[in-house]
């Protein structure tokens, strides 16, 4: 039988460490066991992790692909809106409408057909308006997004 050292001795042996209990902290009420519970664990929360990184990915893979897309359809419509609020201002005949369209298109690089631009004007009211799509490859998947951009100015008199 082991003899424990009382509070008063030093500790001189390191096998005396943690031998003498602490009157202020409460004993412990059950043991537990340093191993971990092997029963439970089956590697469900590897497989979650990997299909949401997948999942993740998979949305930042579409991001990447669409969102280009979607900034140049804005991108024009915001030019076809400022074309028709000038056209409207500067009183320009259809020809030169159609014309400020068709260089802007060029600029972006759409792939806009001159016939696809329909420019209606008469007396100050310009109605400005253009339909397109865009395939966008995302390897498993074609989507192909239709676009209507249009633009209408009243003219104030």
């Amino acid at each position: 039988m082991k003899v424990l050292p009382s509070s008063t001795q030093t500790r001189n042996d390191p096998r005396d460490f943690g031998t003498v209990r602490n009157p202020f902290r409460p004993a412990p009420s059950r043991v537990v066991p340093a191993t971990r519970n092997r029963d439970r664990q089956r590697g469900e929360g590897h497989v979650k992790a990997i299909i949401w990184t997948l999942i993740l990915a998979s949305l930042v893979y579409v991001a990447v692909k669409v969102l280009p897309v979607l900034v140049n359809e804005y991108e024009f419509q915001d030019a076809i809106q400022t074309i028709a609020r000038y056209a409207s201002a500067n009183r320009q005949d259809n020809g030169k409408i159609h014309q400020a369209v068709v260089a802007e298109v060029e600029k972006d690089g759409l792939p806009i057909n001159p016939e696809d631009i329909k420019v209606e004007g008469a007396s100050g009211n310009v109605n400005i308006s253009v339909d397109y799509s865009v395939t966008v490859d995302l390897t498993v998947y074609k989507w192909t997004l239709n676009f209507h951009p249009d633009a209408a100015n009243k003219s104030l008199f």
